[in-house]
């Protein structure tokens, strides 16, 4: 393969159809910025942008130009995720009011001996529930209102490795959230999702959705029901919706290929990067100062 010296000289002389940005979360948005200005449709990794100022910056340039650019928040490629988003819009949740989710892993203490996974912007807030955050906001909507707090209690490095966070979507309803690198458990998207064989998997929830009409376990797709009256009173039973595992990166990659042929629009647009980014970004804001923080 064509090497170069930076990605300035590969647009200059080899230009290609499209780019998977994997730089380093400071240089996003100067690289997703010369990809626009070289019109090339650009993947770039999560998170979009290492502050969501400059992530503003990279989605105004890619809305006012019309290249593609989209964020590798993969889990939405996911056909678990897609069969729940499907479920919550043919209403067989009825209206969804709370969520439970769970992000609890224990990362090896080796892990850490890389001197910056033990600082500020490398907790599990920023590397892992930025994931969870984006698989919420696209089965529930957008965010209204974060509270939040940390610890780093356990580990006692200067980053958190735990965080607990209570949202209010625009819809009204409320998620109750945890993450923690910290946990011996088997409650988190990657040990339950079977979507990474890097992760021995579980084969539980990690996610819980009620609605008015009946309540969802993800990634499982457990759905539970009244056949009569809603009652507590009354028998409530459990269905299995149907989804065919598939590997959502391989799907992400196909998917891009559609978009730079012009035959799809991102799933997971540079607008939506920004999003979730703000939402995570007012988690950390909120742990700070211990404020309710609003995203309008």
């Amino acid at each position: 393969a064509p090497w170069h010296r930076s990605l300035e000289g590969l647009l200059a002389q080899d230009r290609p159809d499209g780019m998977i940005l994997a730089t380093p979360n400071q240089l996003h948005v100067e690289h997703g910025l010369d990809c626009i200005a070289a019109e090339v449709p650009v993947l770039i990794e999560k998170p979009i942008a290492a502050d969501v100022a400059d992530g503003r910056r990279l989605v105004e340039a890619a809305e006012r130009t019309g290249v593609p650019v989209l964020v590798g928040h993969h889990r939405r490629h996911n056909p678990l995720v897609a069969a729940a988003r499907r479920a919550i819009a043919e209403g067989r949740l009825g209206t969804i009011v709370a969520v439970q989710a769970s992000c609890w892993f224990y990362k090896p203490d080796g892990y850490f001996d890389v001197a910056w996974r033990r600082q500020p912007g490398a907790g599990p807030v920023f590397i892992n529930l930025i994931h969870d955050i984006d698989t919420l906001r696209f089965l529930c909507g957008e965010t209204e209102t974060v509270q939040a707090m940390e610890s780093a209690a356990t580990r006692r490095h200067d980053v958190e490795d735990s965080a607990a966070i209570l949202i209010r979507f625009r819809s009204g309803a409320i998620a109750t959230v945890t993450v923690s690198d910290t946990i011996v458990a088997p409650w988190s998207w990657e040990l339950t999702a079977a979507e990474n064989p890097a992760y021995p998997a579980t084969g539980e929830p990690c996610y819980r959705i009620g609605g008015t009409q009946g309540s969802l376990s993800l990634p499982d797709l457990g759905l539970w029901i009244y056949e009569g009256e809603r009652s507590w009173w009354e028998p409530i039973r459990r269905e299995a919706i149907a989804a065919t595992a598939s590997d959502p990166l391989a799907l992400q990659l196909t998917h891009f290929l559609r978009v730079i042929r012009g035959d799809e629009a991102p799933l997971v647009s540079a607008r939506d990067g920004l999003e979730t980014l703000r939402v995570v970004a007012a988690v950390k804001q909120s742990a700070g100062s211990g404020a309710l923080v609003r995203l309008d």
